[in-house]
């Protein structure tokens, strides 16, 4: 499986990203697709999460209203867009994949099994 992240970038305050999770090397419906950040410091943190499987997908709620997650099946591709973003927001975001679905719903990063090389959002004036 292979995972490549785009979209990051320099932000101000209160602007709006997209960031794109590309998928591939297997079946896109058997795994969720989560997106992690991790900010100088800090531990890496469960954001959002999608799965082929007709549930909702998860946005946690430090993004609640401010980030939404979304599906392209027919490119296997993952966006989050997010949106009012905040000086601390700014962290190396990753998308990753997993194949119980478990962890990435529960935002838990050691469970997850493939990682992206990540892309760096940093919002500042």
């Amino acid at each position: 499986v292979q995972l490549v992240e785009s979209g990051g970038g320099l932000v101000q305050p209160a602007g709006s990203l997209r960031l794109s999770c590309e998928f591939s090397g297997a079946s896109y419906d058997d795994y969720a697709i989560g997106w992690f950040r991790q900010a100088p410091g800090k531990e890496r943190e469960g954001i959002a999460c999608i799965a082929n499987d007709g549930g909702s997908p998860y946005i946690a709620d430090v993004l609640r209203g401010r980030a939404t997650i979304s599906s392209d099946n027919s490119k296997h591709t993952v966006y989050l867009q997010l949106n009012s973003l905040r000086p601390e927001d700014t962290a190396v975001y990753y998308c990753a994949a997993d194949a119980a679905f478990v962890s990435c719903f529960g935002g838990n990063a050691r469970g997850m099994d493939y990682w992206g090389k990540g892309t760096l959002v940093t919002v500042s004036s």
